[in-house]
């Protein structure tokens, strides 16, 4: 892995592998040192199958890429609303009255969304002829 040189919050850097490179660093089974590269790519083989499949993601409503990769999270979703409606009408004041819900989906994810349209809603001015 190469070091970044670059500022935060600058565009070209991708938030997604930034993220990524931090949960492996402050995971409790990250070494100090690999032994040799083959250490290095078995350590990364299992972190990768973990991150991917296995930790939930805040931004993405506490699912895994995987489910959201494959279009299962709006179902899943919909499996821990009737989780957390059970445990409301089980439990109303561990929710002080009010019914929660699960994380919202992502519609879209952009690393450098596109520039937003502009619509205009202003009629022409009509033309004049000079008399």
């Amino acid at each position: 892995m190469a070091k970044s040189h670059s500022r935060p919050h600058v565009s070209d850097d991708n938030p997604y592998s930034e993220s990524q490179f931090k949960t492996m660093k402050y995971r409790p089974d990250f070494p100090a040192r690999f032994g040799c590269i083959e250490d290095a790519r078995l350590h990364c083989q299992a972190f990768f199958a973990w991150y991917n499949t296995e930790h939930r993601h805040s931004s993405i409503g506490y699912m895994t890429p995987q489910a959201v990769h494959y279009g299962l999270a709006p179902a899943l979703r919909e499996l821990r609303q009737t989780a957390l409606d059970t445990a409301f009408r089980a439990s109303p004041r561990r929710f002080k009255g009010l019914r929660p819900t699960p994380g919202k989906l992502p519609t879209a994810v952009w690393i450098n969304p596109p520039a937003p349209e502009i619509v205009t809603t202003q009629t022409p001015s009509p033309c004049t002829v000079n008399s």
